[in-house]
């Protein structure tokens, strides 16, 4: 299938005169053939078709179907049908009013070549390149960045219904791929077991028994096919046979116990159908699925607030999702001077490289220092400790110098300064230091990130920081937005790939919807009691913003 141009698209005549009367005031759908002329083109799509072939539908067209769809939460079946039925949707793609429409299925077959090589993070560079032409957009701006889990679309399994149901996904995939293989394999029992879904009650009659049937059914059925003949479905039961199970002294196949040890939920495979989802703790909260990052912008003089980056990664620290964000923003030419981020991202090492590579300043708390000092708020913590790099020691709050100053390879980036127990045992202040055995040890950073440290920590005092921190808040509304207007909580999709696109159709979307709100409704005006505190140059900036 192959791409063939449309050149100067413009809307028909009777379909635009047809729009106009029925809806006036226009809608969203018809503010993006408008405003920003259908945001692409079938030109930014050629290198993603092969050169020859069946010409295709446009793949511009069922990009903004795609766009529309995830704004207004509809289903493949729903989009197809609004395209057939729907004036805007006709106005917006510069269709035919008797155009037919097409199958659902093209938007399914669209989405997985959007999945592709990250061509969903390039649309989103297509669509913030247009908005940036039509001067919405700025770069060295102000944005702000958050994160929320993502469930993944597989049902929650225990390790009896994951290691059945693998099983069941394997046959199911050597039935379609390779069915001979399965012909001295499967007889009446395996039909039992596997010929449906698994759907176990919370109590299940043998467990133990019938987990150790499913290992030893999975074994002979890997052992049938071979390694050149096994598919996605075969190789995640290999990887899920591995986790769950161990062959011990005596040659026999057994579950894994604790003591035996049990892959961590970073590694872990959840359910044979969505091989990226990983179970995962934050806080109180405990889901299996992934984590989304949403940054927008946050300029103070700006109109409109726009997202300029969504990434969906596993369940990772989110400092280390940070420099594949800043990365996306330097390729799209929208790099901020101020990102304004939660704790969680921030480290002095990314305080350090952000400013040094991109020129940003990262906004946002460094984490204090000390472990049961910081949780029970009393003891001396290492910003208690005076280091004094010209002479390679610190000094203890009474006085003490340390008589040890290591850098060793293995302890890198950080520096190792000891005391010595006939310094601390005497000391009356101990229990206040170090509640172990041995003298108190202080780690610390290099000068130069120490210092960067510091300088955070004392500016988190400063009033004007914290309310500037504060504009940090609003991306929270925007996670809200994301999450409960257009139902990203949840995949629709198994796969890693497959999610980021809903995630980067829904940006989009969310884009869309603000630019094309703030065009149809002029902004509200300043109630009565604001009026009467400018009159008296009183300020009424929100509370919560105040940083007291």
């Amino acid at each position: 299938m192959s791409v063939r141009p449309r050149s100067g698209v413009v809307v028909p005549e009777f379909t635009a005169r047809t729009a106009r009367a029925s809806n006036p005031r226009g809608t969203t759908a018809m503010w993006v053939r408008d405003h920003l002329d259908g945001l692409w083109s079938d030109e930014d799509f050629l290198s993603w078709y092969p050169r020859d072939g069946r010409p295709g539908l446009s793949p511009a067209q069922l990009a903004t179907v795609c766009v529309l769809q995830f704004l207004l939460n509809l289903s493949d079946r729903q989009a197809a049908e609004a395209v057939r039925c729907r004036i805007d949707f006709k106005y917006a793609l510069a269709m035919n009013l008797d155009y037919p429409g097409f199958h659902h299925s093209v938007l399914t077959d669209f989405r997985d070549r959007l999945g592709q090589d990250d061509r969903a993070d390039r649309l989103l560079s297509l669509a913030l390149d247009r908005l940036r032409e039509a001067g919405m957009i700025k770069e060295h701006g102000r944005q702000r960045t958050d994160s929320t889990q993502v469930l993944s679309a597989a049902r929650e399994l225990t390790r009896l219904e994951l290691v059945i149901e693998a099983v069941r996904a394997a046959l199911e995939e050597a039935s379609r791929d390779t069915p001979h293989v399965l012909d001295d394999l499967v007889d009446a029992e395996w039909a039992t077991r596997y010929g449906r879904p698994v759907r176990l009650p919370a109590q299940p009659s043998h467990p133990v028994t019938r987990l150790k049937q499913a290992g030893a059914d999975a074994c002979r059925l890997l052992e049938n096919l071979p390694p050149h003949r096994r598919g996605p479905r075969a190789d995640a039961l290999r990887q899920i046979m591995v986790q769950n199970f161990l062959v011990d002294a005596r040659g026999i196949l057994r579950p894994r116990t604790e003591k035996d040890g049990r892959p961590k939920g970073a590694v872990q495979i959840i359910s044979p159908y969505d091989l990226d989802a990983r179970r995962a703790i934050r806080g109180n909260t405990r889901w299996s699925g992934y984590l989304v990052h949403v940054t927008e912008t946050c300029d103070a003089d700006a109109h409109v607030n726009l997202i300029t980056d969504i990434a969906t990664t596993s369940p990772i620290r989110d400092t280390q999702a940070l420099p594949g964000v800043h990365a996306r923003l330097r390729d799209r030419r929208l790099l901020p001077a101020q990102h304004l981020v939660d704790g969680g991202y921030i480290s002095t090492a990314l305080l350090a490289n952000s400013a040094r590579d991109d020129r940003i300043q990262l906004v946002g708390p460094v984490k204090a220092s000390g472990a049961w000092q910081k949780k029970e708020q009393t003891g001396f913590t290492r910003d208690d400790f005076t280091i004094d790099f010209d002479r390679r020691q610190v000094t203890c709050p009474n006085g003490q110098t340390s008589t040890t100053w290591l850098e060793a390879p293995a302890m890198a980036p950080y520096t190792a300064a000891r005391f010595t127990s006939r310094q601390c045992d005497p000391c009356p202040d101990r229990p206040a230091c170090t509640r172990g055995k041995s003298a108190r040890t202080v780690n610390f950073l290099p000068r130069h990130l120490h210092e960067l440290q510091a300088t955070n920590r004392t500016d988190q005092q400063d009033p004007r920081w914290k309310r500037l921190y504060a504009t940090r808040s609003g991306i929270e509304g925007t996670i809200c937005e994301l999450v409960n207007a257009h139902r990203a909580r949840r995949s629709r999709y198994h796969g890693h790939r497959k999610t980021h696109v809903q995630h980067v159709l829904t940006g989009i979307a969310i884009n869309i919807e603000r630019l094309a709100s703030r065009a149809h409704h002029h902004p509200r005006g300043l109630t009565a009691f604001q009026l009467y505190l400018d009159s008296r140059d009183l300020t009424w900036e929100c509370w919560w913003r105040q940083g007291k």
